[in-house]
């Protein structure tokens, strides 16, 4: 997933049209009811991305997605780390569970940073994900050209995942400045048994809408048969601009 948000035990409308159960005994007719799942999770992000487009109507779709994703919290209401509740132990959650973590409205209006995409950029995904030019002309003008080389890992999404990890990967990405001018500077969690550099280290950015890239490098291996998690921020001590990492062995 790329976030979690609230499902269990809301509280929402409900139709008087058909009972809560939908049983035929069940003749209630309910205003209201208590339910849980993905379907009670989803109106709750669908109703921050209107919020977020109605105060920042110049925000592209991935860019509303990155501020929603890079604010998102991985602690509980008790300042505790979540628990995945799919656990018989209620282990303690990973991103596989999370994705980059709980949606914080208040943090995602004003995110500092956003990994923006354009459409070049899906084309781009595409050609690394072995799409030829000809399968791209159903939906293009016919003009896009395929990049000579290209890699998936480069595709300018704010959660990084690297499966198959042998030696030394590096991946790039870029930010753009939604903000106040600042600079930021990266903070890592290194993966267990893998060493992360991030260069550049430091991103000054002047003006709205300035966009800075920088290549992340992960060099070691993960145990066989597991999975490494690690956190990259970019932050100027008031927006933390947050996106998991995750590393394996193996495919995913």
């Amino acid at each position: 997933p790329d976030v979690t948000a609230p499902g269990v035990n809301i509280i929402a409308a409900f139709s008087g049209a058909v009972s809560p159960t939908g049983e035929p005994f069940d003749n209630r007719a309910v205003p209201y009811i208590t339910m849980s799942g993905t379907s009670m999770s989803c109106p709750h992000v669908s109703g921050i991305v209107g919020l977020l487009k109605a105060l920042h109507p110049e925000w592209s779709p991935a860019a509303i997605k990155s501020a929603i994703m890079t604010s998102a919290r991985v602690s509980d209401n008790t300042m505790n780390l979540m628990l995945d509740g799919g656990s018989p132990i209620f282990a303690p959650a990973t991103p596989f569970v999370y994705g980059s973590g709980h949606i914080r409205p208040t943090g995602a209006i004003d995110p500092g940073l956003v990994y923006d995409l354009s459409p070049n950029d899906y084309l781009e995904f595409l050609c690394a994900s072995g799409y030829t030019e000809k399968n791209l002309r159903v939906f293009t003008d016919g003009n896009f050209k395929c990049p000579v080389s290209g890699s998936i890992l480069n595709f300018n999404y704010p959660s990084i995942g690297v499966q198959n990890l042998t030696g030394s990967v590096t991946v790039s990405r870029r930010l753009k400045n939604v903000g106040m001018p600042g600079v930021y500077r990266v903070r890592v969690q290194q993966p267990e048994g893998v060493k992360v550099s991030v260069k550049p280290n430091v991103l000054k950015f002047e003006k709205i809408g300035e966009e800075k890239g920088f290549e992340l490098t992960m060099t070691g291996a993960v145990a066989e048969g597991q999975i490494g998690y690690g956190t990259l921020i970019w932050t100027d001590d008031k927006h933390f601009v947050r996106s998991p990492i995750v590393v394996s062995s193996s495919f995913f």
